[in-house]
C-alpha cells in the first residue's frame, strides 16, 4: 500500500480513537467554569465575557442544532464538538509527527521501504495516542470550552507548516502560508494560544527558505518572528480597533455623524489599503510583498469573526457581557481592560509606594449623541520598580502569600533575587513545571496544589516510590490518583535527545513551539499569586510539542535496536514497547479520572439555587461557578425564568445595570430607580464613607437619595474643588409594613409573631461601589413585592451586614424581616425551615452524586460540603423547632442522595454532628453508619499522620491531627450517650492509642 494512503488511513484512524474516548467519557450536560456561560451563548447567540469567542460561539451553535429540539441534549451536542475538534487535533498531530519522523528515517536510511514505513506510523501512533490521554487535554476534551478547538486551531497551523516545508520548491507552495494566516485570523475567534505558534512557524519558513544559515542570522529570523507575533497580538488584533474608535470619535463629535460612520470608513479605508498592495506587488512582480499582503488580508478575514459580538451586543441579549456596541467599549473588551493589566518588564515591587500620578488615557463612553468623557486612566509613579517584576500585587494575600512562600521575614523588603526566585520556584515550577509533571509523570490527585511544593495535594508523583509513603486510601483509592511511573516523560526525553542528535534545526523548531506555548505564557501571563482555579488548561500547547518527542522516541529506540535485530522487527518492537509504556498505560491509568458520562452535579446543582428561589425571585450571585451553570438552566433549559440571576461582580458595571433594569426571560425589570446619569461610567464609581456623627439608624431610602444626589449642599468637595458624594453613615434602617410583607407572601400568616416592624443593620464596608449603590437601590423601593435571595456559596463581604435577616430556603438565603435572632452565634445556619424542608426533600435533584464514576474537583471540594451543610443546617433546626421525625427524614435523605466523601479534614466534623443528631432522635442504626465512616476516613488521616510525624515531617499537618482528634473524641461522647457501648469501647481504644502516638504533638501545641 501506498505510503500517502497508509499515512491519512492511521491519520484518520487516530482521530476515531480518540474522538470515541472522548465522546464515551463527555458530561452528558453542562459543567462547571465557565461551560455553561459558553453554551448559553452559542445557543442563543449571545455575548460571552472579554475577549469574545465569536467563531467558538457560531460553531457551537451548529453543533446545538444536533438536538433537535430537545434543549436538554444541547451541552450534550456542544460537547461533543469539543470531542470531534479535540479528536481532529490528534489526527493532525499524528500526521505531524509522521511528517517529522520521515525527515528522520530519510536522512539515516540508504533506501526506504515497508521497515521505514511502518517505523514512521509507529511514530505517529505513539505520539498522536500518548497526548490523546493526557491529562489536561482529556479534562478539555469532554466538555464546551475554548481549548479544544484553540488545540485543533495549533495542530492545523504546525501540520500547514510541514506541508508547505515538504512542497516549498514546488509552484503554488505559498498557499499553504496562506492558509496558515487564515487559520490564525479565525483562530483569533477562538482563543489568542494559537498566535504563540508564530516564532516556530517562522523558523521552519527559514530554515527552509535561506541558505546561508548563521547563529547571527538564525537570531534575527527569531527576533523577526516576535515582531510578527506583536504585529498579529498587537497591532492587527488590537489597534485595529483603537483606530477604529478614534476615527469614530472624530466623525461622532467633530462632524456630527452618526456612532459607528467612523469605525466603518476606516474599515473601507483598510480594506482599500490592503486591496492596493495586493495590486501593486502584483504589477511590480515583488512576490515577498506580495505573500505578506495576502497573509494580512486573510488574516483580516478570519478576524472578522469578531464582526459578531458588536452586531449581537447591539441586539441586546440577555447575556451581553460589556455591551461593546461601539468601537471604544469593543476595544476595551477585546483587551480585557476591566481585570486589569499586569507589569510585563518594569513595574513595581508590592511594597512601592505611590509618589505620584500622572493623567493616562481618555476613558470615552457612548452617550445619547456623542462620545463622552468619562474621566482618565491613572498612570502611577513609584518610589522603587524592578526590571521583571513579578511581585507586585499589593493586595493583602498575595503580598502574605510572597512571605510565606519565600519566607521573608517581617519588616524585610523583597529584593531582586526574590523576585527571581519568586518567578522561578512558583510561577514557572508550581505553575507549569507542576502540571507538565502531571501530564507525564502521574498525579497523587485533583486537589488544588497551588500553595506547596512538598504536600500530596494537587502534586505530581511516578508512583515509583509511593508504596514507602504509607499513602491514606483516601489518595489511593481516588480515581483520581494516577501515576504514571515517569515512562511518558522518559520515553519523551529519549526522543528529544534523539531529535536534538539527529535533527537540530527540527528540533530547535519543537523547542520553540514548546517555549512559547508553556514558559513564554507564564511569563506574559504573570499570575500575581494563587489563582481560582488549577490554571493548567493554559499550557496545553506545550504538552502537545512534547509529544511530538515521544512519538520521535520510537525511532531511536528502534534504531538502538537494528544493530543487533533486523529494520522491521526493531520497528515492531519499538512501536510496541512504547505504545505499552506511553499511551496504553496513560489510558489504563486516566480513564477513571476523566469518565463523566455518569456526572450531572454542575446542572442539578444549579437547578438547586434556581429552585429553592420564590417566584420572581431577584437572586445574587458572585462567582462563576455559583452563576454560569445557573444561566445554562435558565437560558437554555428555561428552568425558572421568572427569576433574575444578578451576578455581582458584573453588576460594579453601568452596563449591566443598565441591563437589569429591562425585562429579561419572564423576569420584570428590577427595582433600580436610577436614571443611567446617575449611575453611568465616571460618575459614583466610588462613593467613600465619612461618618457625620448621625445618631442611631438612617433609612436606607434617605441614605440612597442622600448619596445620588447632584445637589452640592448634599456632596462633599475635594481638594481639588470637585464635588463628590459620600456616605455619611452605616447605619441603616428599613421600615416594614406587615401588610406588604404578608400581601408579598414573605411569611405565612403564622409567622406573623415573628415579624420585626423595622430592620436595622450595620454595612460593613468603607465605600459603596456600583453593585452596592443598585443593591441599596432595590432595598429602599423594593417593597418586599420581590423576594430577595442570596446563594449560600456567596462570600460575606457581599452580604453587606444584611446577615441578621437572611434565612436559608435551600441553596439560597432569602431576605426575611424577622426578628434578629441576637442568641444564634452563626448568622448563617439560620432557616426558613419549612420551606427549606419542602425545597429540599422534594424539589432538589441531586446529580447523582451518589452513583457517579467519577465527580470533578468542583463536586467534591465545593458542593458536596455545601451539600452537607444545607443538610445539617436543615436537620438542626427542624429538631429544634420541634419537627425531630421531619430532621430524621432529612438525615436519611443525606445519606440516601450524597456519599461518603471526605474532601477535607472539616467535612469529618460536620459528619459527627449528624451522627449525634441520628443517636438524639433514635435511630441507632444511621448513628452507627455514620460513625463508623467517619472513624475509617480518621483512622486513615491519623495513620498517615503518624507515619509522617516519625518519618517525614515537612509532610505531617497539625492542624488535620487536632481537627481529627477532637472529631475522635466528639464520636466516643456520643456513642456514649447514645448506648452503644462497644462501638463506644472500641473508639475509647482507638483515642487513646492516638493520643499516646500524637503526645509529643499535643505538647507542643499546648
Amino acid at each position: 500500500m501506498q505510503y500517502n494512503k497508509i499515512n491519512n488511513l492511521l491519520g484518520w484512524l487516530c482521530f476515531v480513537i480518540a474522538s470515541s474516548t472522548y465522546i464515551l467519557t463527555l458530561e452528558p450536560s453542562v459543567s462547571f467554569w465557565d461551560c455553561g456561560e459558553f453554551i448559553s451563548c452559542a445557543f442563543r447567540l449571545q455575548v460571552s465575557h472579554q475577549p469574545g469567542y465569536p467563531l467558538f460561539a457560531m460553531l457551537g451553535k451548529v453543533f446545538s442544532l444536533l438536538s433537535m429540539g430537545n434543549n436538554a441534549k444541547v451541552p450534550y451536542f456542544t460537547n461533543i464538538g469539543s470531542a470531534i475538534a479535540s479528536g481532529a487535533t490528534v489526527m493532525f498531530l499524528f500526521w505531524t509527527i509522521t511528517a517529522m519522523a520521515k525527515k528522520l528515517v530519510a536522512a539515516r536510511e540508504k533506501e526506504f521501504g515497508d521497515a521505514q514505513t511502518l517505523l514512521i506510523m509507529g511514530s505517529g501512533l505513539v505520539g498522536a495516542l500518548a497526548f490523546t490521554y493526557t491529562d489536561t487535554f482529556w479534562f478539555s476534551a469532554v466538555e464546551t470550552i475554548v481549548f479544544a478547538l484553540s488545540s485543533l486551531c495549533i495542530a492545523v497551523i504546525f501540520w500547514a507548516i510541514l506541508k508547505w516545508e515538504a512542497h516549498a520548491d514546488e509552484p503554488g507552495a505559498d498557499r499553504w502560508i496562506v492558509f496558515i494566516a487564515y487559520v490564525m485570523g479565525l483562530s483569533i475567534g477562538i482563543h489568542l494560544l494559537n498566535l504563540l505558534t508564530i516564532p516556530a512557524i517562522a523558523l521552519v519558513y527559514y530554515f527552509r527558505r535561506y541558505k546561508n544559515i548563521t547563529t547571527k542570522s538564525a537570531i534575527v529570523a527569531f527576533l523577526v518572528s516576535v515582531v510578527i507575533l506583536g504585529v498579529v497580538q498587537y497591532g492587527i488584533r488590537g489597534y485595529t480597533v483603537k483606530f477604529a474608535a478614534n476615527f469614530d470619535l472624530f466623525f461622532v463629535n467633530t462632524l456630527g455623524l452618526g456612532f459607528g460612520t467612523g469605525a466603518l470608513f476606516f474599515l473601507v479605508l483598510l480594506i482599500a489599503a490592503i486591496v492596493a498592495g495586493i495590486v501593486y506587488s502584483i504589477r511590480k512582480k515583488k512576490p515577498t510583498l506580495n505573500l505578506v499582503m495576502l497573509c494580512v488580508a486573510v488574516i483580516y478575514f478570519g478576524y472578522g469573526s469578531f464582526a459578531y459580538i458588536p452586531i449581537r451586543a447591539t441586539a441586546n441579549p440577555d447575556l451581553n457581557n460589556s455591551h461593546p456596541d461601539n468601537a471604544f467599549t469593543m476595544y476595551g473588551y477585546l483587551n480585557r481592560i476591566q481585570y486589569g493589566e499586569n507589569p510585563l518588564l518594569v513595574g513595581q515591587y508590592y511594597d512601592a509606594q505611590v509618589i505620584d500620578q500622572t493623567e493616562g488615557n481618555t476613558i470615552y463612553r457612548k452617550g445619547e449623541k456623542k462620545y463622552e468623557v468619562a474621566g482618565k486612566r491613572p498612570n502611577y509613579v513609584y518610589d522603587h520598580t524592578t526590571f521583571l517584576p513579578r511581585m507586585y500585587s499589593t493586595d493583602g494575600n498575595d503580598v502574605n502569600f510572597y512571605k510565606q512562600w519565600l519566607a521573608i521575614p517581617e519588616g524585610q523588603k523583597p529584593t531582586f533575587a526574590n523576585n527571581i526566585s519568586w518567578m522561578a520556584s512558583w510561577q514557572i515550577y508550581q505553575m507549569y513545571v507542576r502540571y507538565f509533571l502531571w501530564n507525564y509523570v502521574g498525579r497523587y490527585n485533583d486537589e488544588d496544589g497551588q500553595q506547596s511544593t512538598e504536600g500530596i495535594d494537587g502534586n505530581w508523583t511516578s508512583g515509583l516510590f509511593d508504596g514507602g509513603k504509607h499513602l491514606p486510601k483516601s489518595v489511593l483509592n481516588n480515581p483520581t490518583y494516577t501515576p504514571l511511573y515517569a515512562l511518558p516523560l522518559i520515553v519523551g526525553l529519549v526522543g528529544m535527545i534523539y531529535h536534538f542528535n539527529r535533527k537540530k534545526r527540527d528540533a530547535l523548531i519543537i523547542t520553540l513551539l514548546w517555549f512559547f506555548t508553556g514558559i513564554a505564557v507564564v511569563l506574559y501571563v504573570n499570575q500575581p499569586s494563587v489563582q481560582p482555579r488549577e490554571r493548567d488548561y493554559s499550557y496545553v500547547g506545550s504538552f502537545y510539542a512534547f509529544a511530538i518527542w515521544i512519538g520521535l522516541a520510537v525511532i531511536a529506540i528502534a534504531d538502538l535496536l537494528s544493530k543487533k535485530i533486523n529494520a522491521r522487527t526493531s520497528a515492531l518492537i519499538a512501536t510496541g514497547v512504547c505504545l505499552l509504556v506511553a499511551p496504553v498505560l496513560m489510558a489504563k491509568q486516566e480513564w477513571k479520572a476523566h469518565d463523566r458520562s455518569t456526572k450531572m452535579t454542575p446542572h442539578d446543582m444549579a437547578y438547586n439555587y434556581l429552585i429553592s428561589c420564590p417566584p420572581n425571585a431577584i437572586l445574587f450571585t458572585y462567582g462563576d461557578n455559583d452563576t454560569y451553570s445557573l444561566w445554562y438552566d435558565q437560558e437554555v433549559e428555561g428552568i425558572r425564568p421568572d427569576v433574575r440571576i444578578v451576578n455581582l461582580s458584573l453588576f460594579t458595571g453601568d452596563w449591566y445595570i443598565r441591563q437589569m433594569q429591562r425585562p429579561m426571560n419572564q423576569s420584570a425589570p428590577l427595582p433600580i430607580t436610577m436614571p443611567f446619569d446617575k449611575y453611568k461610567e465616571g460618575v459614583r464609581d466610588v462613593i467613600y464613607y465619612s461618618d457625620s456623627k448621625i445618631p442611631g439608624y438612617t433609612s436606607i431610602k434617605e441614605v440612597f437619595d442622600f448619596i445620588t444626589s447632584d445637589d452640592h449642599a448634599m456632596q462633599g468637595q475635594t481638594q481639588g474643588g470637585e464635588y463628590s458624594n459620600y456616605l455619611p453613615t452605616k447605619s441603616f434602617k428599613l421600615n416594614i409594613n406587615a401588610q406588604d410583607v404578608l400581601k408579598n407572601n414573605v411569611i405565612t400568616p403564622d409567622q406573623i409573631g415573628k415579624l420585626d416592624t423595622v430592620m436595622k443593620w450595620n454595612y460593613t464596608s468603607n465605600y459603596v461601589t456600583k453593585e452596592n449603590l443598585a443593591i441599596f437601590d432595590i432595598l429602599a423601593h423594593n417593597n418586599w413585592k420581590r423576594p430577595i435571595c442570596f446563594t449560600t456559596t456567596i462570600g460575606n463581604e457581599n452580604l453587606i451586614g444584611l446577615q441578621p435577616y437572611l434565612y436559608k430556603e435551600g441553596f439560597t438565603y432569602r431576605l426575611i424581616p424577622f426578628k434578629a435572632d441576637t442568641a444564634n452565634h452563626d448568622q448563617l445556619s439560620k432557616t426558613n425551615t419549612m420551606v427549606m424542608y419542602n425545597n429540599m426533600m422534594t424539589k432538589f435533584k441531586f446529580g447523582n452524586f451518589k452513583k457517579a464514576r467519577y465527580l470533578d474537583h468542583e463536586s467534591v471540594n465545593m458542593f458536596y460540603p455545601v451539600m452537607m451543610t444545607t443538610f445539617l443546617d436543615l436537620a438542626r433546626n427542624l429538631e429544634a423547632e420541634g419537627h425531630g421525625d421531619l430532621a430524621l427524614k432529612a438525615l436519611h435523605k443525606f445519606d440516601d442522595e450524597l456519599p461518603n466523601l471526605y474532601p477535607y479534614i472539616d467535612v469529618a466534623g460536620r459528619k459527627m454532628y449528624m451522627a449525634q443528631m441520628a443517636y438524639r432522635l433514635g435511630d441507632i442504626s444511621l448513628g452507627n453508619k455514620f460513625t463508623n465512616e467517619i472513624n475509617d476516613h480518621l483512622k486513615d488521616q491519623l495513620d498517615f499522620n503518624y507515619y509522617n510525624l516519625q518519618n517525614n515531617q515537612r509532610l505531617l499537618n497539625q492542624r488535620d491531627v487536632q481537627i481529627a482528634m477532637q472529631v475522635l473524641n466528639g464520636l466516643t461522647e456520643y456513642t456514649l450517650q447514645g448506648h452503644q457501648d462497644a462501638l463506644h469501647k472500641t473508639l475509647t481504644a482507638e483515642l487513646k492509642a492516638y493520643e499516646t502516638k500524637f503526645a509529643s504533638l499535643m505538647r507542643m501545641e499546648q
